[in-house]
């Protein structure tokens, strides 16, 4: 310990490896970017296929990823990069004897130097014009569109054993959006100005709001950590990033591409930190403008009271946004085209192993329908295969994410239909092996009732749990979905009868925040289905929308006048 206090405070050389060594920050800095008027534009995805250039791109990244070995991440504060004792591994989900990289948690000192940091350079970054601000975050999407675009897909397949497809779609394409629509969407916010009169001159401010703001990131998707951090940043406000374990690779690259990119010290800092110390060092402190969050409802409960107990210390009051995941749900009306079903159910409850917050993990179907329906999702669960991600050419979806996940949900895959054998049917899957990787098979589970919590918890991995309803309680059968779970984040439903669509649209109003028909509830794009639940799914504040943004500012409205008050009696009192 005495050893690893020394170190605290050296700046630290850059890493030496080849995939974190970024190229030049010139790369964008020569193009006029017209921020004023910026459209911004869906980054396609590429596709891999054999022999493409993108192809063979990601397998030397993969390549050079394993002839480097171990990568040792530092906490980063300011321009210092600090090493401790390296004690602590990010591993690979799917070959847990692989060690990716070593890191340390932050002490708390290290914590409140980090905040320290960011309010010394807060003042300089939020009084610069939004306009070189956004500049920062369009060179950075053009890094990751370009010359990072491998490395970090490379990064994420490794780090959190997503699909070469997978990796592309989040970690790629996402990211890259949100960072050219949050500055597409702050160019058309700056156009609004309020009514100007013939006596003053009205003008609005967009301003980053005083004090911190903590970025606490999940490990599913490279995009929302990164996203997280640099919403805030883009805002004009200074950010400590906690980046989860289990994504730290990914995640610091997706950091220097930002600090390459032109972002100044100290907006920024990337401190890797145990969870409740983490949280509590930052609620503490009177400077705490909010905390943008993703993660499990009993995480964000315990910062929302740690806030509640330090709210009469805060200098304003924090803004908290949270994404907290959900039980999401496909409902299959007796009009529905059952193969349009069972493809969008299988994308939906096993791509990246059901860990995606919007995967679908409850299914409701008319009983005279289950039969061909179950048959036919059988059939699709048994031709994937679940294997390494490095296999780029067969596998669908590799393992879950760490040795806490495997357990969770080998509990529901395996043992839980062991328990409650009158009520749950396992009917395809349910082995779990982690003597290699953290691997659980796609899951089909029917429940004979419908309240069963299986049928309200979310599990996050690929486990689907059936409830076949009667025929003739459709209705009954609809308010199931609305009262069963205290999620609303996504659903969809499936129905080739317009009437019975607009009637489950007002039913199910509130039970979503995305509402999908006649597609999987999983695939949102950036700009396209801004993203995000109520109830205990979140704060519902629709992350790749145009108000996403509003959150970090603190709009200023200005009156000047142009006329003279002509006195200091109003009309009606002048004779």
């Amino acid at each position: 310990m005495q050893a690893a206090k020394q170190l605290i405070g050296t700046r630290q050389k850059l890493l030496s490896s080849r995939l974190l060594s970024l190229p030049s920050s010139s790369i964008g800095s020569s193009r006029a970017y017209d921020v004023k008027h910026y459209e911004a534009k869906n980054e396609p995805a590429l596709e891999y296929t054999q022999g493409s250039k993108e192809r063979k791109d990601v397998e030397a990244a993969l390549s050079k990823f394993a002839s480097d070995g171990t990568i040792k991440i530092p906490i980063c504060i300011g321009d210092r990069e600090i090493h401790l004792d390296g004690a602590k591994r990010q591993v690979a989900p799917f070959d847990h004897k692989r060690t990716l990289a070593t890191f340390d948690y932050a002490p708390p000192a290290l914590i409140q130097e980090a905040i320290d940091n960011c309010l010394e350079a807060r003042e300089r970054w939020e009084a610069t014009p939004w306009e070189e601000r956004a500049k920062v975050m369009l060179r950075a999407a053009d890094m990751l569109a370009g010359p990072m675009r491998a490395n970090i897909v490379a990064a994420t397949m490794l780090g959190q054993a997503k699909t070469v497809y997978q990796a592309e779609i989040d970690a790629a394409a996402e990211l890259i959006d949100f960072l050219r629509f949050n500055v597409g969407n702050m160019a058309k916010l700056a156009q609004y100005q309020p009514i100007s009169t013939k006596t003053a001159e009205n003008t609005m401010v967009y301003r980053g709001m005083e004090g911190f703001w903590a970025a606490v990131t999940p490990f599913n998707f490279t995009a929302i950590g990164g996203n997280l951090a640099a919403s805030p940043a883009f805002a004009g406000n200074s950010t400590v990033w906690k980046p989860t374990d289990s994504a730290l690779l990914s995640n610091y690259l997706a950091y220097k591409v930002l600090r390459e990119a032109g972002l100044p010290p100290g907006v920024v800092n990337f401190v890797p930190a145990d969870g409740p110390q983490f949280g509590a060092e930052i609620t503490k402190r009177p400077e705490l403008a909010g905390v943008n969050f993703t993660g499990s409802v009993p995480t964000f409960r315990s910062i929302w009271s740690g806030v509640a107990a330090n709210l009469a210390n805060y200098r304003t009051f924090p803004r908290l946004i949270g994404e907290c995941g959900g039980k999401n749900f496909h409902f299959v009306h007796p009009s529905a085209d059952l193969e349009q079903v069972a493809n969008s159910t299988i994308r939906s409850a096993y791509e990246y192993s059901g860990q995606k917050c919007s995967a679908c993990s409850r299914l409701y179907v008319p009983a005279s329908m289950w039969p061909k329906l179950r048959d036919r999702l059988l059939e699709l669960r048994a031709s994937l295969k679940f294997g390494s991600p490095l296999d780029i050419g067969s596998t669908f979806s590799s393992a879950v994410i760490d040795d806490k996940a495997f357990r969770r949900v080998s509990g529901y895959a395996s043992e839980l239909p062991k328990s409650d054998s009158a009520n749950l049917q396992l009917l395809g899957g349910g082995k779990c092996d982690d003597s290699v990787g953290y691997f659980v098979e796609p899951t089909i589970i029917e429940t004979r009732d419908p309240r069963h919590r299986i049928m309200q918890e979310e599990i996050f991995g690929p486990v689907l749990a059936v409830y076949a309803y009667p025929d003739n309680q459709v209705d009954e059968a609809l308010n199931l979905v609305d009262s069963t779970s205290p999620y609303a984040l996504t659903g969809a439903v499936f129905s080739t009868d317009e009437e019975f669509v607009k009637l489950a649209s007002r039913r199910l109003r509130q039970a979503t925040g995305n509402f999908y028909i006649n597609v999987q509830s999983t695939g949102s794009v950036v700009g396209q289905q801004p993203f995000g639940g109520a109830r205990q799914s979140g704060t519902n504040d629709k992350a790749g929308g145009p108000h996403y943004l509003l959150k970090f500012l603190s709009p200023m409205a200005i009156k000047r006048a142009t006329k003279p008050v002509a006195g200091h009696l109003p009309a009606h009192l002048i004779r």
